[in-house]
């Protein structure tokens, strides 16, 4: 049985992969649903609110900045606009590393931006630390 409910917003497919085997790495039974886009995200959200689906509301979303359709921070902000779904923790997990994003991101309500690592250690390391870290300061309820 799974420990959390965590979305994944990815469009790359071996980004995927990567972080699926980082969870499994550190040995994790949580249950991850990717999505390639925004569009996807927020139709998930809003079927999950509805009643629509056996999913409770993510712990927290991991989401790539550069996705089709609706791009991260598109759906960062559709996210945080919304009531039914602003506490939900969004956590921007990009290439892309410059400070005018991170700053946008943070204006459009992200609750933390993070670089992906250039290799699988790193990133075995840093899911640990994501998930560890927000999974004990969620302010979404578990049940």
């Amino acid at each position: 049985m799974a420990e959390h409910y965590i979305l994944i917003g990815e469009d790359d497919s071996d980004d995927r992969y990567l972080i699926q085997s980082a969870f499994e790495e550190n040995s994790f039974n949580d249950q991850l649903q990717f999505f390639s886009d925004g569009v996807e995200i927020m139709e998930q959200l809003e079927a999950i609110r509805a009643g629509n689906t056996g999913s409770k509301y993510p712990r927290f979303i991991l989401m790539d900045l550069n996705m089709p359709k609706r791009d991260g921070k598109e759906t960062l902000k559709l996210i945080k606009e919304n009531k039914f779904f602003q506490k939900i923790p969004v956590i921007i997990f990009s290439t892309a590393n410059s400070e005018q994003e991170m700053l946008r991101c943070y204006e459009l309500g992200a609750n933390s931006y993070i670089a992906k690592p250039n290799n699988f250690e790193g990133l075995v390391k840093l899911i640990a630390v994501i998930r560890s870290y927000w999974l004990d300061t969620s302010l979404v309820p578990s049940s």
